[in-house]
């Protein structure tokens, strides 16, 4: 395979690790991080002319004995600084976890960082489920199901994010791609807020090219900073045994290679977090090397060059629900 990333292609990475598991009832997910720096994650980055800073790993603000929203909040401000510090430095912040809890504070990171610089954020979420729960409407009660609800205003999450806080994300802003799974409540929601959803129907039907690229044209289009959230369980478990949460019929494992190959092409990604990874639950760190393996290609890893495609602007949103 091909390792030289051209030097307009090459970016800061910073890596934050994210050991967070207070978002689920499943615990070994807090040992991710960890997996992923042993299964070579710096080093494959660098080897593709990266430059890449290990920031070790994120500490909570304040005590997190408890689960929860209490703990998760803890989480959520640190990581959110650690995030916008590294965008406002220049970095491309990767946060690695951890459940998808730390989502909050990373888009929040994210959230605050555009807003100070007048642009528009985009969050690409690949991944068997919406996690669009509020503590309502969640039949578990796990926060690892809610960030997007959260993220988007929904009620519910008092306090959860520092002052001053920012204005909530559009749902129309949030594309669910590969969704399979999906709860009563939390489909009402996405269905009422518009949310994009390419499911795993569409993807059977269409294949992955023509919907990502639909969401790329609006991302282009706008101008907007994008945010990749990739939870392993966005593979089938069959690739990517080492989750709490499998659901069968995921990606496939050239599904997922072109996605992260169309996401390097188009130039557009300026966050991402890598989420769900529970080594305690894979098999001989097969799960944690596939991930590398998508991060390479979302970074550049490719077997041939070739010119990356011109990104057009549509006429019309991407539609779908989620």
């Amino acid at each position: 395979m091909t390792s030289d990333t051209s030097r307009e292609d090459a970016h800061r990475i910073a890596l934050i690790g994210a050991p967070i598991e207070v978002g689920t009832s499943e615990p070994g997910a807090l040992m991710g991080p960890a997996a992923l720096r042993t299964a070579g994650l710096v080093r494959t980055l660098s080897d593709l002319g990266h430059a890449v800073v290990d920031h070790g790993d994120v500490v909570p603000d304040g005590p997190v004995d408890a689960r929860g929203l209490p703990a998760v909040t803890a989480w959520t401000r640190a990581l959110s600084r650690s995030v916008e510090a590294a965008l406002g430095a220049g970095f491309l912040p990767l946060a690695a976890g951890g459940d998808h809890s730390l989502s909050l504070g990373s888009v929040d990171g994210a959230m605050r960082h555009c807003a100070r610089d007048g642009r528009p954020l985009f969050v690409l979420w690949l991944d068997a489920h919406a996690d669009f729960n509020t503590p309502e409407t969640s039949p578990s009660g796990n926060v690892h199901g809610m960030p997007l609800a959260a993220l988007c205003g929904e009620p519910g999450f008092p306090s959860l994010f520092a002052e001053p806080v920012p204005a909530p994300l559009p749902p129309a802003n949030v594309h669910l791609f590969g969704l399979r799974s999906i709860d009563a409540g939390e489909r009402a929601l996405v269905t009422a807020r518009r949310v994009g959803v390419t499911d795993m129907r569409t993807i059977d039907e269409f294949g992955v090219v023509a919907p990502l690229r639909r969401v790329l044209d609006r991302v282009a289009r706008d101008g907007a900073h994008l945010h990749v959230s990739l939870d392993i369980d966005f593979l089938d478990p069959s690739i990517a045994p080492g989750v709490g949460t499998t659901v069968p019929g995921g990606a496939t494992f050239r599904e997922a290679h072109l996605i992260m190959e169309m996401l390097h092409d188009s130039r557009l990604v300026r966050s991402l977090d890598v989420v769900e990874l529970n080594p305690f639950l894979d098999e001989r760190g097969r799960s944690a090397r596939v991930l590398v393996e998508l991060v390479a290609s979302l970074f550049g890893r490719r077997i041939l060059d070739r010119p990356a495609p011109a990104i057009e602007a549509v006429s019309s949103d991407p539609a779908g629900r989620r």
